[in-house]
Parts: C-alpha cells; sequence; structure tokens
C-alpha cells in the first residue's frame, strides 16, 4: 500500500537521497537508476547541469539537435528515471522544454501551467523532483508575449478557476509597473523573477541550495528565435 510522504518525512530523507537518487521507504516504487541511464548527466553539479541546459537551447536555435533516439530512451527509463533538471514552464503550446533545450526522455522533470506560477501544487512537484529524483537545477521559464500575464495587467474579468492564475500573477506584475520599456515584455520577466523567489522560499528547495546541491534560475523563451535568455 502506498503510503503519503510529508513534506517533514522528505526532509529527513536528507541530502543522501538526492546524492544517490535512491529512495524507496513509503515511495511505493524503487527510483533506482540503472548504470545504462543518463550515465553521462547523473553526477553533473548545478552548474553544468545549466551548462546543459543552455548547450541544448544554443542547438535547438541552430537548429543543430542532437535529435535522440526516442525509443530506445523509452525503454532504458521505463522502470526509473533520474532527469538532470526541472522546468517550471508555461502550459502555452509553443513552448515545449524538451524540444526548446534539446532533451530526450528521462533528462526533464517538466510542470507546466499557465503563467509559470509556483502554486503549491507545482513546487510540492519540485520538490520532489529535486529531493527525490536530484534534478540539479530548476528553471522557471516565462516567455515572450505570455496571454495570461497580459490578462494579468489588462484586469481581465475571466470565469471559473483562471482568476486564480492571474491572482498568483499580480506580485511580479506590481514589482515591474515603474520599469521603463515594453510593459508586457517587463512584466513576463519580473513575473519569472517572482515564481524564482517563491520557490526558494521552500524549506526543501532553500535546504539543497544551501548544501549546494541544486540551483534554482529564471529564463524567458522568445517565441520568435526559439531563444532562452537567462534572468537570474
Amino acid at each position: 500500500m502506498n503510503r503519503f510522504v510529508s513534506r517533514r518525512n522528505l526532509l529527513k530523507l536528507g541530502a543522501g537521497a538526492v546524492g544517490t537518487g535512491v529512495v524507496t521507504a513509503g515511495l511505493g516504487s524503487q527510483l533506482v537508476s540503472s548504470p545504462k541511464v543518463l550515465a553521462e548527466k547523473k553526477d553533473i553539479s548545478p552548474e553544468q547541469a545549466l551548462q546543459e541546459l543552455i548547450e541544448g537551447n544554443n542547438r535547438f536555435v541552430k537548429r543543430k539537435r542532437k535529435n535522440p533516439d526516442h525509443y530506445t530512451r523509452l525503454v532504458e527509463v521505463a522502470k526509473s528515471q533520474k532527469p538532470f533538471a526541472s522546468i517550471l514552464g508555461c502550459a502555452d503550446s509553443r513552448v515545449p522544454a524538451e524540444i526548446v533545450f534539446d532533451q530526450g526522455f528521462g533528462d526533464l522533470f517538466v510542470c507546466r501551467v499557465a503563467g509559470n506560477i509556483a502554486i503549491p501544487e507545482e513546487i510540492g512537484s519540485l520538490e520532489f523532483g529535486s529531493l527525490v529524483l536530484g534534478s540539479k537545477v530548476i528553471m522557471v521559464l516565462g516567455h515572450e508575449r505570455c496571454g495570461a500575464v497580459d490578462a494579468t495587467i489588462k484586469g481581465a474579468q475571466v470565469p471559473g478557476q483562471i482568476a486564480s492564475l492571474l491572482e498568483a500573477i499580480k506580485p511580479g506584475i506590481e514589482k515591474a509597473k515603474n520599469l521603463p520599456g515594453d510593459k508586457l515584455e517587463n512584466c513576463c520577466k519580473a513575473n519569472v523573477l517572482a515564481q524564482v523567489e517563491k520557490l526558494k522560499k521552500s524549506p526543501v528547495i532553500s535546504q539543497l541550495i544551501a548544501d549546494k546541491k541544486l540551483v534554482v534560475v529564471g529564463g524567458y523563451y522568445d517565441l520568435d528565435t526559439g531563444k532562452v535568455t537567462m534572468l537570474s
């Protein structure tokens, strides 16, 4: 029977769980990476993990993608995973993280939600991806002309749960209101940075950062060129 793992219990697993990528108690499954899976990336540092993302995006922009054998990778990671990076991205259909960063099956732990906002469910997922699965970098990936940010700026009256998304974007909008230049671009970037700071307040994530096992950064995706620019 699967047992729920609380944030406190996750913290008790400690840095050792991140270092080995092996956590079995209370998770309902074994998360042991075979030597074959991600052999080149499993022991990289947070800084190297970030560089891998940057280099992957450069390949994408230059149309020099590695085009990994997805079917072989599918078999390799079917029973376990050890992603080297996590992405908190927007649900926008034009920003698929694995393609943008030229990565394959099992490389990225991706959470997508309109406005790339760090709501509790997304934070919990990213805590799991870092502490349990061993991801070395979390990137909040915003993008050019984000519709959710634009709607927030305009104070759009929206139905259902859409309003909760806009509410989570407002703190970033507030920080950008007096900046010169393009208002929407400023707000999109400010929202990314606001979500980065929110993630860093997580006890799980902040401890991993303090232990130098994780970095949390912000990126901004250009819809016209495919280029990701680092914001933090």
